[in-house]
Formats: structure tokens, sequence, C-alpha cells
């Protein structure tokens, strides 16, 4: 017991220490991909080194929870890739000491790490993540004059938006000016043209001056005198230069009330108690939008159910004969039944969509929620698969260093990456349930992870080419050639005259079973799937067989040599059934496709054997008759 709580000691120390660099490593990594996220937000703001320190920490706080797995990933792929590459781990498992048994304490600690990582991101992840939004907004406001773009609408000053056609970065101008301004409502509305323009901040950072060159002013002069007049005078105005001032406070003063719905600024306490209330406000909404809808256009709330009984009783009676009403009518009262009808239809459906706009906007509020409590559980889980993943795989492959480990590291990332984000995105996008888009990644990493232990354990060969190649060789029905080549040192020379007596047995065997079985006939499909009865005769034909050509290989003659590489490897059970179980065979047959697959494959299997039993008659004759030929010179 002393020994092995030493050696828990010693993978401990080696897994904190690498664990320590490559989580600053994998965090300085990340936090490197979400500042070139933000880099136009950053460059020529004016920004102090304070508000600068302010984005990098809560950035780094951020991305704590993503960095974590990644970190555990690649520490646990070195640590045992180290201790493999060293004979360590060999060294440890030849004194009786499994792989389960060397991760039990380092698995302790993960699952530390990983109520850690649960706790940061319920109670710290949360107040960083709001502060960091609310600073990229104040820090896009900065200087609003640095961030329009170009070709579209910049809708970042409040009541106006800009349109620039092109931006000179070196002088600030902007050229190609358009500008909605609204203040009350669209019907306020001012549109500007300007040929060019600078908008630049004011000294007290509370308002933005907008000069503007070569352009003309349209205004609407609606007022409240002029409110139920039906033509509306508006004012034009052309200029050569125009100075506009406009209110923006760009002093980092940011109205926390535009973040109080952000679900990733909550904790799951939070994200309980909003979800109910937001489920309690939607329901009500859709409570009334159904008593409206039964109001409008069923008028159900003032029948009795008597009285609907007796009317859809009357209906189905009477139908009501529209088209006969309809052709009644005079042609300019049909049209004004036309117009008001359609009128009717367009204004419900204008009343639709804004209603399916807010129970939209609702759902999504609610997807996100979830996603959000979901997220703060599978990102503590995936600190446990990664382990599970790394420890076993640094087994495995035994390469320590930082070379073969973070390209594997990075492969994995990079699926649980895909995974997730792709999950998110059809989960967020009311594509996928949230419950499936969120567990898609740990879901396929699981049984990964369960995988890679188990080899890791029972010391299989995960990366065996060779091993794979002709698993799916065998899948497939392919199958190599037989090469036979002579020897330079040979101890004993081959009994020529047993090896022919014997080639000539197996020949009668070979014959005597082709024209029993039947090989190129179809087989019963009761018989291969139910009534399956072993047939070793192959089988032992081929023990045969290669027990004789391992003789003849001892052979000089090159005659022999190069007849013996005709002999093909033979398929000793694949001919007779899909299976080595019964029940498999069943469940092949009843799962209709795969039963069809299997009995042509068998089928396929059953011809080729018979060629292969051709090709060994043929092949025995020429070698016992090369035999007879060397026996005869050796006597004379």
């Amino acid at each position: 017991m002393l020994g092995i709580k030493r050696l828990h000691i010693m993978v401990l120390k080696q897994f904190a220490l690498l664990f320590i660099g490559t989580f600053f490593i994998a965090l300085f990594v990340l936090m490197m991909q979400f500042v070139w996220r933000y880099v136009d937000t950053l460059i020529g703001k004016g920004l102090s080194l304070e508000v600068l320190a302010q984005f990098f920490w809560y950035m780094a706080l951020m991305m704590v929870p993503q960095a974590l797995p990644l970190a555990i990933l690649l520490s646990s792929l070195i640590t045992f890739g180290n201790l493999g590459e060293t004979s360590e781990l060999t060294a440890i498992k030849a004194a009786g000491i499994s792989l389960l048994q060397v991760l039990k304490p380092l698995a302790v600690v993960i699952f530390l790490i990983a109520v850690g990582s649960f706790y940061f991101q319920n109670n710290i992840g949360p107040a960083s993540n709001d502060k960091m939004a609310k600073l990229l907004t104040a820090m896009k406001q900065k200087s609003p004059e640095l961030e329009i773009p170009e070709g579209v609408f910049y809708d970042g000053i409040p009541e106006t938006n800009l349109y620039v056609q092109h931006k000179d970065l070196e002088t600030g101008m902007l050229y190609g000016i358009m500008i909605y301004r609204m203040t009350n409502s669209f019907e306020d509305a001012a549109i500007i043209l300007a040929d060019s323009g600078m908008l630049q901040s004011t000294a007290e950072k509370k308002h933005l001056l907008l000069n503007l060159y070569s352009g003309e002013w349209f205004e609407n002069m609606r007022s409240q005198e002029l409110a139920g007049s039906a033509s509306v005078p508006y004012r034009r105005e052309t200029f050569w230069r125009k100075t506009i001032v406009l209110d923006f406070d760009s002093d980092f003063s940011v109205d926390d009330s535009s973040f109080s719905g952000r679900a990733q600024g909550k904790s799951l306490e939070q994200i309980s108690h909003d979800m109910d209330s937001l489920n309690q406000y939607y329901d009500s909404i859709g409570r009334v939008y159904y008593a409206e809808g039964r109001q409008m256009y069923y008028k159900i709330h003032s029948l009795t159910p008597n009285d609907s009984a007796r009317a859809v009783h009357a209906a189905k009676n009477k139908p009501v004969p529209f088209d006969s009403i309809y052709s009644r009518l005079a042609a300019d009262k049909r049209r004004a039944a036309v117009d008001q009808a359609l009128n009717a239809v367009q204004r419900e459906v204008t009343d639709l969509n804004f209603k399916s706009m807010l129970t939209s906007d609702g759902d999504w509020m609610l997807r996100m929620h979830l996603i959000e409590a979901i997220n703060k559980f599978t990102l503590a889980f995936s600190c446990i698969i990664f382990f599970f993943i790394g420890a076993p795989l640094g087994a495995i492959i035994r390469k320590g260093g930082l070379g073969v480990p973070i390209i594997v590291s990075v492969l994995v990332f990079i699926v649980f990456y895909i995974l997730d984000n792709t999950g998110y995105r059809m989960a967020r996008g009311n594509m996928w349930s949230v419950w499936f888009g969120k567990g898609l990644a740990t879901a396929v990493l699981t049984p990964l992870a369960a995988f890679f232990t188990y080899k890791g354990n029972n010391d299989s060969a995960v990366f065996n080419l060779d091993a794979y190649r002709e698993l799916f060789m065998r899948m497939l029905g392919l199958r190599v050639k037989r090469h036979v080549m002579g020897k330079e040192v040979i101890i004993n020379d081959p009994d020529y005259p047993a090896d022919a007596a014997k080639l000539q047995t197996i020949t009668e065997q070979v014959q005597a079973y082709a024209k029993a079985h039947r090989l190129n006939s179809l087989p019963s499909i009761i018989n291969v799937f139910f009534k399956y009865q072993p047939d070793n005769e192959v089988e032992r034909i081929n023990d045969e067989m290669e027990a004789v050509i391992e003789d003849l290989s001892n052979t000089r003659d090159k005659v022999i040599l190069t007849e013996l590489s005709h002999y093909p490897f033979l398929a000793v059970k694949a001919h007779t059934r899909p299976f080595e179980r019964k029940w498999m065979n069943v469940a092949a047959f009843i799962i209709l496709p795969v039963g069809i697959f299997f009995y042509f494959r068998m089928c396929r299997f059953r011809r080729r054997l018979n060629n292969d039993l051709e090709n060994i008659v043929k092949t025995n004759g020429k070698i016992v008759r090369r035999i007879k030929h060397i026996m005869e010179k050796v006597k004379g």
C-alpha cells in the first residue's frame, strides 16, 4: 500500500505542474481569439490603461470555464504520455497496478475541479460576463466615428441611422452620407443627404458634432395643428456646409436596465426564477390572445353549450349559400364586399404577425435561459470527460512532450467545439430541442471516453493500423495475396513424399466437399438464419494445407515456391452464416435490409470459396507433378 501511495503522489505532482502550465497556455490562446474578435473596438479609441486592464481581466474570467477542459485534456495526455515513453507505466502495470488504480487519485482531483468549474460559472462567471458586456458597449460608444462601417446603416447613435458609402481612415472623412433622423415617429423623419462629412465628439463627451458638406435636407413639418390633415407639408433645404449637434454620451455611462434580460449574466437560481416569471408572463399573454381569438373568430363567448350544438347542427343541415348570395349583389357591392373582406384579412394577418413576433421573442428568451442553465453543467462535466479521454490516450500513445499530445488534444477539442457550437446554434434557432443541442457534444464524447479508458486499462492497441486494415478488409471481403519467398538458411528440407501424399488427400477432400455442398447454388434462408449447423470441414482442410505450405516453403526449388504463392487464404466461416451466435443471425433476418446484405455477402463468399477450392486442386496437381519430377531426378 505504501508503494501505491507514493505512486499516487508522484503522478499528482507531475499532473499538477503540467495542469498549471497548460491552463495558462489555454487561457492565453482563448483570450487571443477573443481579442481578435473585438480588435476594432480596442484600436484607435484612446482607451486608458485602467479600461484595458478591466477588459482583459473580465475576459480572462469569462474564458476560465472554457480553458479548464482543454488544460485537463492536454495535461493528462502529457502526464501519461511521459510515463509511457519512459517505460514507467510498463513497470507500474508489471507490478500488478492497473491503469484505473493509477487514475483514482487524479479522478478525485478532476471531480473537485469540475465542481469548482460549476461554482465559478454559477457565481463568478455571470458577474464577469455582465460587466464585460457593459464594458464592450461603453467602449463602442467611446469614439463612434471610428465604429461606423461602410456600405451598411449604423444605428449606434440614438434616433439616427447613418449610412456611409466610403470612409477615409487617415483623415476621418465620410463620403456618400445618408442620414435618417426620427424624433417622435416615422412621420417626423428627416432625410439628410450629403456629399461628405466628418463626425467628432465634443470635449465633454456628451455630444457629437456632424459637419456635412454639399447636401440636402428633407423634413416633414407635421405638427399638432395638422394632426388631422391628410396633406403634410415638408421642408427642403440645400446647404453647402451644415453642422448638426447630436446627443450622445460617450463617457462610459451605460444603462444597466438594457442588460437585465441577458441569461449569460445570471446564476442558476436567477435563471430558474426568471424562467418562472417569463413563463407566467407569456402564458398570460397567450391566454389573452386565446380569449381575443375566441371572441373575434368564433364568437363562442356569447353562446351556451346548447346554443353551440344547435348552431353546429343547423350549419350541417342548412349550409349557407355564399355563392348565390354574392352573385345576387350589384357589381359595386361585390367589389366593396371583396375589398372589405380583403382588408379584414390583411388586418388580421398583420395582427397575427405582430403577436407571433412577441411570442417568438418570449420563446427565444426562454431558450436562451435554458441553454445557459444547461451550459453550466455541460462545461463542468466536460472536465471529467476530457480527463478520461486524455489520460488513457496518453497511456496508449506513450508519447510525451508537446508534439503528439498537442496534436491529439487539439483534434479532440475541435470535435468538441464543433459539436457544441452546432448544438448551441441549432438549439438557439429552435431547430433542435435545447437538451439535445447542448447535450450533443457530451453525449458523443462520453462513449469515446469510456472506450479509451477500457482500451487503456486492458493494454489494447487502439492505434494499430494493421488491425484496422485487417478488420476493414474482412468487412468488405477483401484479402491479400500469398507471397512465399525462398529462405536463405534452410535447416530441414521438405518431406516431399509425405507432402505429395497429403496434397493428393487434400485434393480428394476438396472435390468431395465441393460436390456435397454445391457452393455455386443459393443456400436455404431457413438454414442460414435459423437452422445453422457447424461446418468445420473447410477449417480442417485449411489447417492441413497451411501445414504442407509451411513445410514446402523450406524448398530450394523455384517452381514449387512460385506455385505455393498461388494458394489462396481461405475464409473458413464466412460462407456458412453471417454471425457466430444464433440470436444475432435471427436479429439480422428480422431487420430486413441487414439480413439481405449479409445473405448476399455470404453467397459471394460461397462462390469465392468454390473458386478457391478449384484453385487449390489445380495448384496441388502442379506441385505433386513437380515433386515427382524432383524425386525422379534424385533417384536417377
